[in-house]
């Protein structure tokens, strides 16, 4: 990352320069002191308070000494004040910024209301207030400054941490029930952490002329000690008799200062990057009395509905069951709520969505009642993009080890030799390299084996897969659903196969639920999917599947119109305006799921 980044930085002129200035600030500080300090310190009663001469080109202060010395070595102390107000002010704001991700709600907001409070205070305001309430002195200063800079560290925080907050390493983390601070120091912090270290290179330039101008309005450094401000608040007076006196230190600060800030911009436009929007998990709560559990089956969902303000309802009353070494298949299109079933399962719906059921249980538990690491460890999921669910910061045998360090309080020495055995179990070749490597050294096909592995580190009942061969290619395809396949096989775990390709569908699982519009339309076994579909959602999903035997001078099949928006749901069947068998009962009555046979069921008035 850091390579692109400086190569960047070589091509904007205005932040070589930026840098050519802070490297030559830094070895003002280290060399300064050692070269001019006797000099500085040297007091000359036959020079006092004199102007530009060859042998003191800046002048001379009250008691003799040059003064170009002293602005020399003052280098050196007004850059450590500097650095030491940013850390401050950085370590304040850190804090600050990312109590809103741990608190509950109502802490959340109590600290949120905070920073917005702090950023709307003048920041001058605030660093002098600070600064005489501490005491007049380098420390005031220091610790005013580190005030004033703190809102904004708090601000550009709170928002990256939102922003890493939504990704799916970190709704995986959530979900297995790692510690909030955990997550913090581990997922949140590790990739926010470019941009606030930009920030601090931007934030010195900022504390370094703050500080100037309290030493200059009297309330910073003090005598016998002595900045850049405090030079500048001595040589003021003098400004209209030998102005060289004050114009000296004057632009010590201002050189420093553009400097700064000019790198921190440079650096902050090359590593500019995008966020994504942040989601919060939402409660579930029953309706009603819940069915008695069924002891077959691993999944039961009784009535699931998740909605959301506005009326939308990506997902109704949905039933559906899954037994132990079953591979169910959840299929439709894009916005049909296969995805959202799967995140109100596992307790990861984004606020403010809600989800009401009359039964939720795994393996005979209701979910609401299991704890984070109980619901973590009877389920696995596996996210349709391994890069986007795997911590792009920390190193793949870490984050496999995490699981069983969190959940069973094994060693790391121990998880981490469980974690090789986990990747080597799904094939993934050389697992002791590939342990040591980040997400992001591994194909796409390792990184998706890599994330089924995370799932076996503990022993899950249920394994939910989420569309995990969309982005591959065929070859790697056939070798994953291989996989999974073989996984059930050899631990028995319940498994949920969601997916838009029907193909994939057909051929790995056991047994095929239809969704369309948030609701099933159809469930049948997976080897009458291609002779046996009854549903016509069903059929012309089918349909619209090429194979050899299709006649390629005639246009691929397709299935006219759209499917309507969760919000646009009308009372009857939500396929009946693309439906060349709907009536005008279709439009104005919603079918129910009907038994047609044997594992079969469908939703269609027109069904028989």
């Amino acid at each position: 990352m850091m390579t692109p980044l400086l190569g960047r930085l070589r091509r904007n002129a205005p932040g070589v320069a930026g840098a050519v200035i802070v490297a030559a600030m830094a070895l003002l500080a280290v060399l300064g002191p050692i070269v001019w300090g006797a000099e500085a310190d040297r007091i000359d009663a036959a020079a006092i308070l004199q102007g530009s001469s060859p042998g003191h080109p800046l002048g001379t202060d009250n008691l003799g000494r040059d003064l170009l010395a002293r602005v020399l070595v003052a280098g050196r102390y007004s850059l450590l004040l500097a650095l030491a107000a940013t850390l401050i002010g950085a370590f304040a704001g850190v804090v600050l910024g990312t109590l809103p991700s741990i608190l509950p709600r109502r802490g959340a907001r109590l600290a949120t209301g905070t920073v917005n409070a702090l950023v709307a205070f003048p920041g001058l305001l605030l660093a002098m207030f600070t600064a005489v309430v501490s005491g007049l002195g380098a420390r005031g200063a220091v610790l005013g400054i580190g005030a004033a800079i703190a809102p904004g560290f708090a601000r550009l925080t709170q928002t990256l941490a939102a922003t890493v907050a939504g990704a799916d390493y970190v709704s995986a983390a959530r979900m297995l029930g790692v510690p909030r601070r955990r997550i913090l120091t581990r997922h949140v912090l590790p990739n926010i952490a470019e941009p606030l270290i930009l920030h601090l290179t931007q934030a010195l330039g900022g504390a370094l002329l703050g500080l100037a101008g309290l030493s200059f309005l009297g309330l910073g450094v003090q005598p016998p000690d002595f900045d850049w401000g405090r030079l500048l608040f001595d040589g003021f007076p003098r400004i209209y008799v030998t102005p060289e006196v004050a114009l000296g230190p004057a632009a010590a600060i201002a050189l420093a200062g553009i400097g700064f800030n000019l790198l921190g911009d440079a650096l902050a436009k090359a590593a500019a990057r995008t966020t994504v929007p942040r989601g919060r998990a939402a409660p579930a709560a029953p309706p009603g009395e819940p069915p008695e559990p069924d002891p077959e089956a691993v999944l039961e969902v009784c009535d699931l509905t998740v909605s959301f303000p506005g009326g939308a309802s990506p997902v109704r009353n949905l039933w559906l069951t899954v037994a132990p070494g079953e591979i169910v298949g959840l299929v439709g299109e894009s916005g049909s709520g296969k995805s959202m079933t799967a995140a109100a399962i596992g307790g990861l719906v984004p606020y403010p969505g809600a989800v009401t059921y009359a039964a939720l249980r795994l393996g005979g538990k209701d979910v609401a009642t299991l704890s984070g690491k109980e619901l973590g460890t009877a389920l696995a999921m596996v996210f349709q993009d391994p890069l986007a669910a795997l911590n792009p910061a920390l190193k793949v045998g870490g984050q496999l080890a995490e699981v069983a360090v969190v959940h069973e309080g094994a060693t790391r020495a121990d998880a981490r030799r469980r974690a090789v055995d986990r990747l080597g179990q799904v094939h993934l070749p050389e697992p002791e390299r590939r342990a040591g490597q980040h997400p992001h050294e591994l194909s796409g096909g390792m990184r998706q084996r890599a994330v089924i592995a995370m799932g076996l580190m503990g022993a899950p009942r249920l394994v939910i897969a989420d569309e995990p061969t969309t982005a591959l290619d065929v070859t790697v395809q056939r070798q994953i659903l291989k996989l999974l396949r073989e996984v059930v096989e050899e631990t028995g775990a319940a498994t949920l196969f969601i997916s838009h390709d029907i193909a994939v569908v057909g051929e790995l699982c056991d047994r095929v639920v239809v969704m369309y519009a948030g609701r099933v339309v159809e469930e049948l076994p997976a080897d009458r999917l291609a002779g046996g579909a009854a549903h016509p959602y069903t059929k012309a999903l089918i349909a619209s599947l090429p194979d050899l035997d299709t006649d390629r001078d005639t246009p691929l099949a397709g299935i006219p119109g759209t499917q309507p928006a969760p919000a646009d749901v009308g009372p009857g069947c939500a396929f009946a305006p693309r439906c060349e068998l709907a009536t005008a009962r279709c439009a104005s009555e919603r079918p129910e799921l009907v038994t047609l046979g044997p594992g079969r069921r469908a939703a269609c008035w027109e069904v028989k």
